[in-house]
């Protein structure tokens, strides 16, 4: 779908598909350019003030909470608003990429909400975006099915319970290349919060629920700011009464821990809580103090959230949204069923103890990649929650959090170990080509890894060469061996795009802010869906 676009409105320029025009509608398209002409320019302000906050940390001016924000966090008086209908009882949230299998299976799953995830499990070709939104718009109608490998048809029932569905748009950082403005292209975060917005919020109303986010990739109250406002301006434009959107926080960035309170203040009318992000928090410290030797982090399986800078953080998070009357929401399990029973128990009892430790540590819920987990996770959290849809009323007075707790890093302390490398660069490539080839969530040494993960594998693989942990050459040496294991096990496998995705993403002198935004604008292709 190609059209003539007058100045200032949008123009579609990815290639048409099944269905893609009831989304793609005039109307919805006028929306979308509403949108970004309140908020494109200060966008890129958002972004400006990012980078000039890094290049102060960079410079070695400390971490601290702002003397900015030093009111708000002082007023104890105002309170986000009350939990939304569906959003009471969240104790197991499950995530994955809004498409069809994955839809059924998570609203069906017996967890409490869906976060339907266009950041981290989505690879963002045309198809898949658009893809999205249809399947959140079939959801949503319950119009939605699919058929078992075996023959079973499996649709959502009538009546039947099923999980609350919040979107996770792309954060601030990302672009939409296919819808653009005079050449321009939109900011993903309004193309994906304002297609399903405008298809689905009154729908969804009209249901019972409400129109709910997740907003991935926030590192200060000017970002949580805009979002507001943004909300303010689509439920104006809409007719639909302020304060009925919702959106829950991933706290997944360094700055963000610093900022808590003043994020939840700016949304209050349209907060949900705050989620611990953890996998890209590890990820935004090295990105925020990689450059500094006393900031090298071991090998990822030995970063636990017992971890003395995690606790810090999660426990701030928990005091900090029950202070303000807000869920808490713990994080990710990521482990698959394997139906190999050794693995399994392990895997299972790793989950137990972490959502046990989550539930007495005064979290609401959590979160987790796979139905498997569901069951096992909630059970957790109602020996703790005994009835009750959650624990806003343990306030956590007993917290005590200072800036040098959250950055009390180098007690986790540890040299990477050659598997550590191996497996660092081994599901780096291997995320890269499953994400060039449209596939966002992949199942990779019994777990399900996203963006987030690759991220953390690349930044700390940059990490180690930076400070002489790990040698270039040894690098090299096993990016050309995993590369070849890589082609051998699939032929068709984009090895050349996927090293050269690899090479900058971690072999360059300053740490890339993201590999996604340079793997979109030079690799991903019309195989994958969408003109490049």
């Amino acid at each position: 779908m190609t059209t003539t676009a007058l100045r200032g409105t949008v123009e579609v320029l990815g290639a048409p598909g099944d269905r893609h025009d009831e989304i793609l509608t005039a109307e919805a398209l006028e929306f979308l350019g509403r949108l970004d002409a309140a908020f494109a320019g200060r966008r890129l302000r958002v972004l400006t003030e990012r980078r000039r906050r890094a290049e102060r940390a960079a410079s070695g001016i400390p971490l601290d909470f702002p003397l900015t924000g030093r009111a708000i966090r002082a007023d104890a008086t105002w309170r986000v608003a009350p939990p939304a209908p569906g959003l009471v009882d969240r104790r197991v949230e499950i995530t994955g990429p809004p498409e069809r299998r994955t839809a059924v299976n998570a609203l069906t799953s017996g967890a409490q909400v869906w976060m339907a995830d266009f950041e981290d499990a989505t690879s963002p070709t045309w198809n898949n975006i658009i893809g999205g939104q249809l399947t959140l718009l079939d959801a949503v109608a319950r119009r939605i099915g699919l058929t078992t490998p075996e023959g079973t048809e499996n649709r959502l029932r009538e009546n039947a319970r099923l999980a609350t569905i919040a979107v996770r748009p792309r954060g601030w950082h990302l672009v939409e290349k296919h819808l653009v403005v005079d050449e321009r292209p939109l900011s993903a975060s309004l193309v994906d919060f304002g297609l399903y917005f405008f298809h689905c919020a009154q729908r969804q109303i009209d249901a019972g629920h409400g129109p709910y986010f997740s907003l991935p990739k926030l590192e200060n109250r000017e970002d949580a700011r805009l979002w507001n406002d943004v909300f303010l301006l689509a439920q104006d434009l809409l007719g639909i009464p302020r304060g009925t959107i919702r959106a829950t926080v991933l706290i997944e960035t360094v700055p963000a821990a610093f900022e808590m309170e003043e994020i939840l203040y700016e949304l209050r009318e349209h907060s949900a809580g705050l989620t611990a992000g953890r996998w890209d928090y590890l990820f935004s410290l090295i990105k925020t103090l990689g450059h500094r030797s006393d900031f090298v982090l071991a090998d990822r399986s030995q970063i636990t959230m017992t971890a003395p800078f995690l606790r810090a953080y999660t426990d701030l998070l928990v005091r900090t949204c029950h202070k303000r009357g807000a869920h808490a929401i713990g994080g990710m399990a990521a482990q698959i069923p394997r139906d190999d029973t050794a693995a399994d128990e392990a895997a299972f009892a790793a989950v137990r103890l972490d959502k046990g430790r989550e539930a007495e540590d005064g979290f609401d819920g959590t979160w987790v990649a796979h139905p498997g987990l569901v069951e096992l996770s909630r059970t957790a959290f109602d020996e703790v929650l005994d009835g009750r849809p959650h624990q806003l009323d343990r306030t956590r007075g007993d917290v005590d959090v200072v800036a040098a707790d959250l950055l009390a890093v180098p007690r986790s302390g540890g040299a990477p170990s050659a598997e550590g490398l191996r497996t660092n660069v081994s599901i780096a490539l291997r995320y890269f080509d499953a994400w060039l080839r449209g596939t966002g969530a992949v199942a990779l040494n019994g777990l399900v890894e996203d963006a987030s993960t690759a991220e953390i594998a690349r930044a700390q693989i940059w990490q180690w060469i930076r400070h002489q942990a790990v040698s270039r050459e040894d690098v090299r040496r096993v990016v050309a061996e995993e590369a070849g294991a890589l082609s051998a096990e699939y032929p068709w496998a984009r090895v050349d795009d996927v090293c050269a995705i690899f090479e900058r993403a971690s072999l360059t002198r300053d740490l890339p802010a993201f590999f996604t935004t340079d793997a979109y604008a030079r690799h991903l292709v019309t195989t994958a869906g969408g003109r490049s």
